[in-house]
């Protein structure tokens, strides 16, 4: 072999040599941006998963905060535990060892099953609630309805049973007073005055109540004291006592009845105005004044 071609072949040989180590270098090189390019793959689905623990957490503390069953409460509060203990372990784990990543995709993917099946159950239990609280809401406008008509009844038998009372209740009328001396003639002279004879008529009324009814008569003097036998004599009327002048029990049938009282003078009379009071079941039930000369 002589010189000239030992020279061709080193310099193929070098040549050859050179292009391999280039080749193997571009591989390298194309090999490394490879692993960079997959090495960000990784570390964004590491964020992205890491965000979604994060969002599930957050979102068992919004449940929590939307019921008040206990026993739900618990099974909650640990899901949440239980999702922030894989999002530390996601944390701590390097975006390149490829089991473990695959392992916590795996359970997040059963957190997302299980936080859509409380969802479902937290919105069963909402309506329910709400449901519920519609039913209450009508029970207490039904009860709120009822407990005012009975209020409106009572009162209504309250004016009926006053209305029925009143209705109820002796009136008197036509009076007359008429004013003896001792010999039983008339006169308006005071001095001359021996017993005053008071008329008067009880209405008739088949709502009241028939039997002995006690009637009283007060003889009011113009100076506003009562004529009376005995100042011990009194009758009820609206939560107090009063004198009375003159009582007289009457048989009442529930027809027109004339009732005729006497008053024997032995007291000094001045003259003036009186006024004759009649009561009966303890409601005044007529009036009539006079006077004297």
């Amino acid at each position: 072999m002589n010189k000239k071609t030992i020279i061709i072949l080193s310099t193929l040989a070098i040549l050859l040599c050179g292009g391999a180590i280039l080749i193997l270098s571009l591989n390298l090189h194309k090999a490394n941006k490879t692993n960079d390019e997959m090495t960000q793959l990784f570390e964004i689905e590491k964020e992205e998963m890491e965000n979604e623990y994060s969002s599930f957490a957050s979102q068992y503390d919004e449940m929590q905060l939307m019921i008040s069953n206990d026993s739900l409460q618990v099974q909650l509060a640990r899901e949440k535990e239980k999702t922030q203990r894989l999002l530390e372990e996601l944390k701590n784990t390097k975006a390149t060892d490829a089991a473990e990543i695959t392992r916590l995709k795996k359970e997040l993917a059963t957190v997302k099953k299980v936080m859509r099946s409380y969802i479902v159950q937290i919105d069963s239990l909402n309506q329910l609630n709400e449901k519920l609280h519609n039913e209450n809401r009508q029970v207490k406008r039904q009860y709120a309805a009822a407990t005012q008509q009975i209020s409106t009844l009572q009162e209504e038998a309250k004016t009926l049973s006053n209305k029925v009372t009143l209705a109820s209740q002796l009136d008197a009328t036509g009076f007359s007073v008429a004013s003896k001396n001792k010999r039983g003639k008339a006169t308006k002279k005071v001095k001359d005055i021996a017993q005053l004879a008071i008329s008067f008529t009880i209405t008739k009324n088949i709502t009241a109540e028939t039997g002995e009814r006690d009637i009283y008569i007060r003889i009011m003097k113009p100076d506003g004291d009562v004529l009376t036998k005995n100042a011990s004599k009194t009758f009820a009327y609206e939560n107090t006592k009063l004198e009375y002048s003159i009582k007289k029990t009457i048989e009442y049938t529930g027809e027109e009845q004339a009732v005729t009282v006497y008053w024997d003078v032995d007291e000094f009379l001045p003259a003036g105005t009186y006024t004759v009071y009649v009561f009966a079941g303890g409601v005044m039930i007529g009036e009539k004044s006079f006077s004297l000369e």
